[in-house]
């Protein structure tokens, strides 16, 4: 998977891009079929401001995105993240459900 980390308008520091890194690398624990991943930090303002992590994944023909606030970096990606993981969950599960309804199609025709 590729995971791509920018910041807008500030240089981010290289913990809170390893961090952002290791928190989206952790989704492939769930679901192996993530092609790539984009993680977006900026902020409101530039002082005393809201924290916004925007996080993107492309799935086979998919693409699920997410949008954490809060009032420090790391806090904003691991919301983000808690979202993009239940989308994520969602989509496997229909993945499997359209998976067994081509099964039960299969196995009435024989």
């Amino acid at each position: 998977m590729n995971i791509k980390v920018t910041a807008r308008h500030f240089k981010a520091h290289e913990s809170l891009i390893e961090y952002a890194t290791n928190a989206v690398e952790e989704l492939e624990r769930f679901y192996d079929g993530i092609v790539k991943a984009e993680v977006i930090l900026f902020y409101e303002k530039p002082k005393d401001s809201v924290k916004i992590a925007e996080v993107t994944i492309s799935v086979y023909g998919t693409v699920l995105s997410s949008e954490g606030r809060a009032d420090e970096f790391p806090k904003a990606v691991d919301s983000a993240v808690e979202k993009i993981l239940v989308q994520l969950k969602k989509y496997k599960e229909r993945l499997h459900e359209k998976d067994k309804k081509e099964v039960l199609k299969v196995r009435s025709k024989s």
